[in-house]
């Protein structure tokens, strides 16, 4: 499952990305009103955690315009939304759910209340935990990482690495991109510590019938082994 977190609050942005990529969920995470328009204007989401107050645009208008973009014949499913939000008035909270909101979460909140309320709308809207497979290893975000049903030690960092090659299996994935996405709240980090990580996951991932090739200005590619 793919999801996008739109928060502008640092600290609580880290803690709800570590925690659900931690529950196995792939993530991006902005900080942005304009910048969550325009990704969703170009990429496709199993679920958005919105918070209401953003700079460049607020959350209400990001929701109002998805909604839009969604509505009429021949449109996909409409993306399910849970809004996080400070502001408590009844009237905003009907006037998010009369745009199209499927959820309020109020802060402050706990992350197991955040995850059940997660997973009970990719239930509603039919969008049951799928089963990716490429060669002998599985994943799901119940299961995590498995090979042969059994399951893989990887740290969060290294499912974070694996999970964003996955999503884009067969085409290569830049060392920077997965740099953002590993070491987005690390100030400290260098994008070369994601060579390590590679190189720790090609060892674990020895025998599951998959390999991590290295493209020359290209970054990675996660492609399934061809048989012997």
């Amino acid at each position: 499952m793919r999801l996008l977190l739109v928060e502008d609050h640092a600290e609580l942005a880290e803690w709800v990305a570590r925690s659900l990529r931690h529950a196995g969920f792939v993530l991006d995470v902005l900080n942005r009103g304009d910048h969550a328009d325009q990704s969703l204007r170009t990429e496709r989401y199993d679920l958005v955690i919105l918070d209401l107050s953003l700079p460049g645009l607020d959350g209400l208008e990001v929701l109002r315009r998805l909604r839009n973009r969604e509505s009429g014949p021949d449109k996909p499913a409409p993306t399910p939304v849970l809004v996080l939000t400070a502001r408590g008035s009844t009237e905003e909270r009907v006037h998010g759910l009369n745009l199209g909101a499927d959820d309020y979460l109020p802060k402050p909140f706990e992350l197991a209340e955040l995850e059940a309320r997660i997973k009970a709308l990719l239930r509603r809207a039919g969008n049951q935990v799928p089963l990716v497979r490429l060669g002998r290893l599985e994943f799901d975000t119940t299961t995590r990482m498995a090979v042969d049903g059994q399951a893989l030690a990887l740290t969060p960092r290294e499912l974070a690495v694996l999970e964003a090659l996955l999503a884009r299996v067969g085409r290569p994935v830049a060392r920077e991109a997965l740099f953002e996405k590993v070491f987005e709240f690390d100030a400290d980090a260098r994008v070369e510590a994601i060579e390590i990580y590679v190189s720790r996951l090609r060892k674990k991932l020895e025998g599951a019938g998959v390999a991590i090739n290295t493209l020359r200005g290209l970054g990675y590619l996660l492609a399934e082994k061809p048989a012997a």
